[in-house]
């Protein structure tokens, strides 16, 4: 769908009320259901439902950010990272949707969570178990509950926005949580002998 409309024209229109921005709403709102079809077409759980749940939250999102547009590169470049961003968004919801924080970090307490690299030599391999088993021994004993609990979601791949959700906060909460949690064990694995190279070594870093 080839939309010629310029920039200022895009933002003029949008926010003008009344019959133009009708009319560039259906425009944008088409325009935005096709670009959201090719990078999702192979995405489970993808339908014309979901694309048409995307497109109009990002259409909202566009509304409310025109004034952050800045016109360094195309008015509909602009609306489809926003769309794409928004439908990466609902899916990662999608996906954790049904899942309790509780199995998260019951899958996620032992060190099998993070694979060894088979690729690595005899000896790289036994250092990377064993700064993998100090990791979660430190997470494990050397953190509050609260702390623990974010950091094992996040590390299983939970996004922040669920982790909070979960846990009655919010997305900023829970980053900080973690952001102390992280800290903590960088430096309780300090205490514990081990360095930047260290860890570098063990992942082939």
């Amino acid at each position: 769908m080839r939309v010629n409309r310029s920039n200022d024209s895009w933002v003029q229109d949008l926010s003008s009320g009344g019959a133009a921005q009708d009319k560039a709403l259906t425009d944008l709102r088409g325009f935005l259901m096709l670009a959201l079809r090719k990078p999702f077409q192979d995405s489970s759980g993808v339908d014309h439902a979901f694309l048409e749940d995307a497109t109009q939250e990002a259409l909202v999102k566009v509304l409310s950010s025109l004034d952050k547009f800045e016109g360094r590169s195309r008015f509909t470049t602009w609306a489809i990272s926003i769309a794409v961003r928004s439908a990466f968004t609902e899916l990662r919801k999608r996906r954790w949707k049904d899942v309790s924080l509780t199995d998260v970090i019951e899958n996620a307490g032992g060190a099998s969570q993070i694979d060894v690299d088979s690729t690595l030599g005899p000896e790289q391999e036994v250092q990377q178990k064993a700064l993998i088993d100090k990791m979660y021994e430190i997470i494990n004993s050397g953190l509050t509950k609260k702390q623990r609990d974010a950091l094992l979601a996040e590390l299983s791949g939970m996004p922040l926005e669920e982790i909070g959700r979960r846990m009655g906060s919010n997305r900023n909460a829970i980053y900080k949580l973690t952001h102390d949690a992280r800290k903590h064990l960088k430096r309780a694995l300090e205490a514990s002998g081990y360095t930047l190279t260290d860890v570098q070594a063990a992942f082939g870093g």
